[in-house]
């Protein structure tokens, strides 16, 4: 098989996915619209099961729901009949995802429920199916073709799958008014944590405090930043006040300009104004100030004190870039 070929199937199954998923946009009716208001006023949990590949849709979208402030649980419908039914509480909401709809344990679990007295919606692509008619809301993810090419691998209808469970959780996240803040809450770890908590704070403590008064010399200037290794230096007046920074790229401008550098003093060197954050601030919101003014060191003040400074590299090291 020819690389080319091998694009052109590629290229034929992203279509295929693309054209499920922009189907779907023909079944947000009433039916999703009853659907995401039963789940919201529900004061129990919604309760998600599917078997074969709906089942690992069923777990993903419990996963976007929990992240997402709508608490869900996740059940597998052959565990179901065979002891997990028990997860089930009076006040939940069950949601049964399946392509048929047709298979023996969805129709027994399909029935279960409903002896239950549990509302039951059913993900579906088949609208004539049991679980269907049974169903109090229907959604419905009909999709034209497979991408696979006997048309029977599941493929185009769990994309369907997986985008209308995403489309109900951004429903309900709206909903529901879940802030940045609430998702900072359900996601402490990792790199995405740290976007979410890490403060400026955080990290300036652990670097030097490289800081000059204005009248010392280019020499002591770069004693200094030498020393403190963050290739800047803030000249600070005598009550600690930020007066300007000086870089490297500060200190090779001095030395093309200067043909004698006897006299030459920090405060001829700096650039006045440097761009200033609050130990407060989110590390990430550092890291987009320095990518919008295209420079590698923060000054971190507060109450128009010097406190510290943060580069670029702290926030490498961290894995924010």
């Amino acid at each position: 098989m020819h690389s080319k070929h091998i694009q052109q199937i590629a290229l034929r199954t992203i279509e295929l996915e693309a054209a499920a998923v922009s189907g779907l946009a023909q079944y947000i009716d009433e039916s999703f619209v009853q659907a995401i208001q039963l789940i919201y006023k529900s004061k129990g949990r919604l309760v998600v099961s599917g078997i074969g590949k709906s089942a690992i849709i069923a777990q993903k979208i419990v996963a976007t729901l929990n992240s997402t402030g709508t608490p869900a649980l996740y059940m597998h419908a052959a565990d179901a009949i065979h002891g997990d039914l028990g997860m089930v509480q009076q006040q939940d909401t069950v949601l049964i995802i399946s392509k048929s709809g047709n298979s023996p344990e969805i129709k027994l679990l399909v029935s279960l429920i409903k002896s239950f007295g549990n509302p039951l919606l059913g993900m579906v692509e088949n609208s004539a199916s049991f679980l269907a008619k049974q169903a109090d809301l229907v959604l419905c993810t009909k999709v034209e073709k497979e991408a696979c090419p006997n048309n029977l691998a599941p493929t185009s209808s769990t994309t369907a799958q997986m985008v209308m469970g995403d489309a109900m959780a951004i429903c309900l996240m709206e909903l529901n008014n879940f802030t940045g803040q609430d998702f900072a809450r359900f996601h402490p770890g990792g790199v995405l944590g740290k976007k979410l908590y890490m403060r400026v704070a955080d990290l300036y403590l652990q670097n030097e405090k490289p800081a000059v008064l204005p009248e010392q010399s280019w020499k002591e200037v770069i004693v200094e930043m030498t020393r403190t290794r963050l290739g800047a230096t803030c000249v600070v007046d005598n009550a600690n006040r930020v007066l300007g920074i000086i870089t490297d790229g500060d200190l090779r401008r001095m030395l093309e300009k200067n043909a004698v550098l006897d006299g030459v003093h920090a405060s001829a060197i700096m650039t006045n104004k440097p761009k200033t954050t609050p130990p407060e601030e989110l590390a990430i919101e550092a890291l987009n100030i320095m990518r919008r003014h295209s420079i590698s060191q923060l000054v971190v003040t507060k109450d128009d004190q010097y406190l510290g400074m943060i580069h670029v590299h702290d926030l490498l090291k961290e894995g924010l870039i």
